[in-house]
């Protein structure tokens, strides 16, 4: 989504958010548990869309229909839902299901490795149609670390309480990255149809006049194309491919461009302003960085 709607609410503190759904005041003023069914919807009409300060973690046996861009997705199971804080989306149904929902204030990290690695995981920027979907031992398996998480909440306060809470949210982490690169490959059919649309991409673009309109495609407009985050198409293409986005848009650059170097008669400098480079010692130096040769090193070495 490009333009952030007006009709939007934030949520600057996880009292707000209890407050807002019917919920006692949180055990925790910077993390909470939470189950679905004991949320309320609130009196007043909220916006369409709502944004939080804080990172959610959500699980729902029934997902139902979720918005992404202009589509709308239908998941018949169940599955959790990584956000993390600014991101927007929709307000929730008023049929919420039963699940629960693990709230994060940024400062709960404070001072912990948790707060610089939580922003490494890929799937906190995925979209509502990128649920990570679980198996009935997998659901076993995160129910357990939930539990954890909300007796210790619930239970009396000491000196190992913060570092207890924290563990259990790197565990549940770790195992949702475990979780994804499964689901990776389980829905194979499914991404080798993805995969197949971004080769379909990236060669449309190249042989066409947009490189020399926008250079070098970005990973975002990539991902648009396709339908998906761009968060999401890069950890599916590194967990099959071994390559992320950016690398496979530098492989294609790199192969179109040597095409070019052994096929015509073009300069260097006019091949690198049809690549869409204002300079050709940019073009120059990425190209040496992928192939450890200049593209005169390589021309002569194909001659």
């Amino acid at each position: 989504m490009k333009n952030k709607p007006n009709n939007l609410h934030k949520f600057r503190s996880l009292s707000e958010f209890h407050t807002m759904f019917g919920l006692p005041k949180p055990e925790h003023p910077l993390v909470s548990f939470i189950r679905l069914e004991d949320m309320s919807m609130p009196d007043v009409v909220l916006p369409d869309y709502l944004v939080l300060d804080f990172y959610k973690i959500a699980y729902k046996d029934t997902m139902g229909k979720a918005r992404y861009g202009q589509h709308h997705y239908d998941f018949g199971e169940g599955g959790l839902v990584f956000t993390a804080p600014g991101q927007l989306f929709e307000k929730p149904a008023a049929n919420k299901g039963k699940g629960c929902l693990i709230l994060l204030h940024p400062d709960f990290f404070l001072s912990y490795p948790l707060g610089n690695k939580i922003k490494h995981y890929g799937f906190f920027s995925y979209a509502a149609d990128e649920a990570l979907h679980i198996s009935e031992k997998e659901k076993e398996t995160l129910f357990s670390v939930f539990g954890i998480i909300d007796e210790e909440l619930k239970g009396r306060t000491d000196d190992f309480s913060q570092d207890v809470v924290i563990s259990q949210i790197e565990l549940l982490l770790n195992y949702s990255s475990r979780y994804y690169r499964r689901q990776f490959i389980t829905d194979k059919a499914a991404n080798d149809h993805l995969i197949e649309k971004f080769e379909k991409v990236l060669d449309f673009y190249f042989n066409s006049d947009e490189p020399l309109q926008n250079g070098l495609p970005s990973v975002q407009k990539v991902a648009e194309q396709l339908n998906v985050s761009a968060g999401y198409l890069s950890d599916m293409l590194r967990s099959l491919t071994g390559l992320n986005t950016q690398q496979h848009i530098h492989h294609r650059f790199i192969e179109t461009a040597k095409e070019i170097l052994s096929t015509t008669d073009l300069s260097i400098s006019e091949i690198a302003y049809r690549m869409g480079f204002e300079y050709p010692q940019s073009f120059t130096r990425l190209f040496k960085s992928k192939t450890s040769q200049t593209p005169l090193e390589f021309r002569q070495s194909f001659n």
